[in-house]
């Protein structure tokens, strides 16, 4: 079943206003210093990883707050000095931060400790599909589902509390644009310094920056032979609701007939907060899991794809810097239209001809990985539309995030927030094998 909707998630919020409100009263009460806090939905990764790093270089030391035993484990195998977000330790080193740092929402860290902090939301991709403000399902409860009063009450809490948020980076002004509207902000908050959590595929020459993916890619999927194509199929999250695009067995059985003829291996994601099964009626090695439990953070894995299959990912966008090809599978853009809406028009990413099933995909790709030509074309079209949505490539984007911080709440002094005397500092280690 998928783990988390906005229905139950609102639902769930305005059952816990009395914990925001005594949790206002406190941060009221106890004063912040000058450290930060850092936290990420999707584990240690992203771009809080990437901020983390250059904020420890900067001479700052920044506490990551974990949200399950397997984020803690990673952090220390990073060597980041972290706690749990939630409960008392959390509370407090939230409460005492200056700078709050998240990616996906205030519950990144302690979601009751944030008022009266510098907020900084990196995001977590160019948005596609509309979000926050800009999307109906933001607003949605399984409280009183329908009832309109509510549904405005959640769009007031939702507006008030974005209106915190004093950074948050953009790739380019089209991005930054849709981010205002989506998040209630201005020009003075969106800065476009470029993304912190694409500079890995920025960073450094191309074959370091594959020669590392493919390390982490097998360490996480096993071994994949020399010259095999790899093509990465990652569906976008649908608020909790069953993936349409969930191959059958006829379509299963096609699948597997173009990865054995264009000796293809096929690397299923499945979105961490969605739900559907991607499993071919007989196990087979060109079909392999990398789901969030292996690599929490796919991004630096992009440069060992040959390939990208999506239907409406913001992964579109980002595969461009590296000129990857792009098949798109849609089973439902009306219907997502209607109900989620997009950022313009879905045609002016996908084009003129997305599949709209897997046998149609399965065709696509063939094409793509057979014929030369037709892989140039989409890598193309892929290059083409990155560069209308990245105006940094250089690499540079944490820094400038960095920069802009800095100059916001004065230089660095190196202090880190006070931490209960349980948590202890771990020394750096390698990263566990699957972690990004």
């Amino acid at each position: 079943m998928a783990s988390f909707s906005f229905r139950a998630g609102n639902a769930g919020k305005l059952l816990r206003i009395p914990l925001y409100l005594l949790g206002r009263v406190g941060t009221l009460l106890v004063p912040r210093g000058q450290g930060w806090v850092i936290g990420c939905g999707a584990g240690i990764g992203d771009g809080a990883l990437a901020l983390w790093r250059a904020a420890s270089e900067a001479g700052l030391q920044p506490l990551w707050l974990t949200g399950s035993e397997r984020e803690q484990r990673d952090a220390a195998a990073f060597g980041i000095r972290a706690i749990p977000k939630n409960g008392l330790r959390g509370w407090w080193a939230t409460a005492r931060a200056g700078v709050v740092v998240v990616t996906h929402g205030f519950g990144d860290v302690n979601r009751y400790a944030t008022s009266g902090a510098y907020l900084v939301q990196l995001w977590h991709g160019i948005p596609l599909k509309r979000i926050g403000l800009d999307s109906p399902a933001t607003v949605q409860s399984a409280f009183l589902p329908g009832f309109v009063p509510l549904q405005k009450l959640l769009g007031l809490l939702y507006r008030a509390q974005s209106r915190r948020i004093r950074v948050l980076p953009a790739a380019s002004d089209r991005s930054r644009g849709r981010l205002e509207s989506a998040f209630g902000l201005g020009v003075q908050q969106v800065l476009v310094t470029g993304e912190p959590r694409v500079d890995v595929l920025s960073t450094g020459d191309a074959a370091r920056r594959r020669a590392d993916a493919v390390a982490r890619r097998d360490a996480a999927v096993g071994a994949i032979a020399d010259g095999a194509r790899v093509v990465l199929y990652a569906p976008t999250w649908r608020d909790g609701a069953p993936d349409p695009a969930v191959p059958s067995e006829a379509e299963w059985e096609r699948i597997l007939e173009v990865l054995e003829r264009t000796d293809s291996v096929l690397l299923v994601r499945s979105h961490p907060l969605g739900e559907g099964e991607y499993r071919p009626p007989v196990p087979s090695e060109r079909v392999r899991a990398i789901g969030s439990a292996l690599v929490p953070d796919i991004t630096p894995v992009l440069p060992a794809i040959d390939v990208l299959v999506t239907d409406y990912s913001s992964m579109a966008y980002d595969v461009g810097l590296l000129a990857m090809p792009v098949i798109y599978l849609a089973p439902d853009p009306v219907a997502y239209a209607t109900s989620r809406g997009f950022y313009g028009d879905y045609a002016e990413v996908a084009g003129p001809d997305p599949a709209a099933d897997w046998t149609a995909a399965a065709a696509q790709l063939q094409a793509t990985l057979e014929d030369g030509a037709e892989f140039e074309r989409r890598s193309g079209l892929s290059r083409d539309l990155s560069a209308h949505m990245h105006a940094h490539r250089d690499g540079g984007n944490t820094a400038r995030v960095l920069a802009a911080i800095l100059a916001r709440t004065g230089a660095a002094t190196g202090r880190a927030v006070p931490v209960p005397a349980a948590t202890t500092r771990v020394s750096p280690t390698p990263a566990p094998k699957g972690t990004a």
